[in-house]
């Protein structure tokens, strides 16, 4: 279980997140020891499970309506929205529910609602980036007039903020759905659709009644994480539920002293990803007496680029080093290899044709 993290004078607590594997499990009903093709096979059971009530829930509610009620943050009665978005669905009476015959518990209901409601949350800024520019539809939509800009950035909020490489991204995909469909869109959800699910367990929207995690007793760099698991991909009772104990390398970026809070499981390929996010003491910071400052900027020649400076005793600032800067020249240069290589590939599937 997590334990309270003893914050001492003149620290304040952080959350970090990082990044482990789950290789292994154990069946605490059998006591047998499960292979990492079997830990995986049961996750991805249960996230099946999981994406599936999320996909039927977004299904039902994306639409501009429930989408502003959502954002609205307040339920019929005038009362806040809880900050997690599974109890906010719940006080909305947006229920879900496994198929017929399949028997989950209340906390599998909740991971699917959280799933749900977070997609559902981040689509409220797409849909007012996509109304606003419909409502502002250009004559030339590959080149606006000084007061078609102005008057895009009006119909978006927030718009006189936002980069132009946005607006001219949003109208290319609007473009494109108007040359197929002889229309503009009536909103975001024509324009994209339903968002896809992903196969993942937010363990953060359960209790311990459905997963706990704890560290080693053996070592600091070790944690075991507790959680119920189906034994079959349609679970007909609770019996067909059982306790995977599964143990996992704490990267070395987490402190000793953390505390641990239950991760999202994700399924990528032959393996379960961990998402481990963790809370430790760090020193509080202070408004004045500062004598090393950071400075970091972006650009479009350089994405970051970073300096330090120190300032002594007689009032003056000096550099601390040549600075550093990040280049993404490499990654860009194999993503044209790529895409040089996928048009190459399409003119030889077309000649063959």
């Amino acid at each position: 279980m997590s334990r309270k993290l003893p914050i001492g004078e003149g620290e304040t607590s952080r959350t970090a997140c990082a990044r482990t594997l789950v290789r292994t499990g154990v069946d605490e009903k059998t006591g047998e020891r499960l292979s990492l093709s079997a830990v995986t096979l049961r996750v991805g059971w249960c996230a099946d499970l999981v994406s599936n009530m999320a996909a039927d829930l977004l299904a039902e509610h994306c639409n501009t309506g429930d989408v502003d009620v959502l954002a609205a943050g307040v339920d019929a009665g005038g009362r806040k929205l809880p900050s997690n978005a599974w109890m906010a669905l719940r006080r909305l009476g947006w229920s879900a529910a496994p198929p017929e015959g399949v028997k989950v518990n209340d906390r599998i209901v909740r991971m699917a609602q959280e799933q749900a409601g977070r997609a559902l949350r981040s689509a409220k800024w797409r849909a007012e980036m996509t109304a606003g520019v419909v409502a502002a539809w250009p004559i030339d939509p590959g080149k606006r007039t000084p007061s078609e800009w102005d008057a895009v950035r009006t119909a978006v909020p927030g718009g006189e903020y936002l980069p132009s490489s946005i607006i001219k991204a949003r109208t290319r995909q609007v473009a494109t759905y108007l040359k197929a469909n002889g229309r503009l869109p009536v909103d975001v959800f024509d324009l994209e659709g339903a968002p896809k699910v992903a196969r993942l367990l937010l363990l953060a929207a359960c209790d311990g009644q459905q997963a706990t995690i704890e560290r080693s007793e053996t070592g600091t760099g070790q944690a075991l994480l507790r959680l119920q698991l189906p034994t079959r991909p349609d679970p007909q009772a609770y019996r067909d539920w059982t306790w995977v104990a599964c143990p996992i390398v704490l990267p070395p970026t987490v402190p000793a002293s953390a505390v641990l809070h239950l991760p999202t499981l994700r399924c990528a390929g032959d393996s379960v990803r961990a998402d481990l996010a963790y809370t430790h003491a760090v020193p509080k910071a202070h408004r004045t007496g500062h004598t090393v400052a950071l400075g970091v900027d972006w650009g479009l020649n350089t994405l970051l680029s970073a300096g330090a400076v120190q300032l002594n005793g007689e009032g003056r600032i000096t550099a601390l080093g040549a600075g550093a800067q990040f280049r993404a020249a490499g990654v860009l240069a194999k993503q044209h290899r790529l895409r040089r290589l996928s048009e190459r590939l399409h003119t030889k599937s077309k000649h063959y044709r």
